[in-house]
């Protein structure tokens, strides 16, 4: 099955250094029974759109929760980072190969859990945000939550993240990619 694996630029470093990645609680985004049936219309590659919209979605509250300080492994024992320094705001989506996702129609209609960490072998393409998509991208990740909310000011800040496509990369392209930033 086709996933789409919300991540940031760390992340992505990650994956290159270990060849390997398990996304935060396993999540990723896929075409799925119940996605195609909210979307009668639409064919696979719309439906894959839509999906890996969701995966870029989820890597904004990655860069949030990063910009943060959660979940960093790098803390110390005063919780003070020990890699200070200002986020990467590109949202970033890995697409992979993977046998075994479980559906998870009870958290959203794309949503999926894997059953272990992908590999790099895995990846088929990443897909990351453009230098000219990070001011928008940085304010969307402020109000993100409050878009989920209904707030409709945050909503329109979303919508011009959203406006951003997202540049495609085959995996042996992203070390060198990675390089750049």
């Amino acid at each position: 099955m086709r996933v789409y694996i919300p991540a940031t630029i760390p992340l992505l470093r990650l994956l290159v250094d270990e060849q390997q990645l398990l996304p935060l609680g396993a999540t990723a985004f896929a075409v799925t029974p119940a996605l195609r049936e909210a979307y009668a219309a639409g064919d696979d590659e719309e439906l894959a759109e839509v999906a890996m919209q969701e995966a870029a979605r989820a890597s904004m509250r990655l860069i949030a929760a990063e910009r943060d300080g959660l979940d960093d492994p790098d803390d110390d024992a005063e919780g003070e980072a020990a890699n200070p320094g200002s986020p990467v705001y590109r949202r970033a989506v890995i697409a992979a190969d993977v046998p075994g996702a479980k559906l998870r129609p009870d958290l959203d209609d794309a949503v999926v859990k894997l059953s272990g960490p992908i590999s790099f072998k895995q990846v088929a393409a990443v897909h990351v945000d453009l230098a000219e998509a990070e001011p928008q991208v940085a304010k969307a990740v402020d109000v993100i939550d409050a878009a989920d909310l209904g707030d409709t000011d945050a909503e329109f800040v979303l919508g011009d993240a959203e406006d951003h496509q997202l540049a495609w990369y085959a995996p042996q392209e992203l070390p060198f990619l990675l390089e750049l930033l």
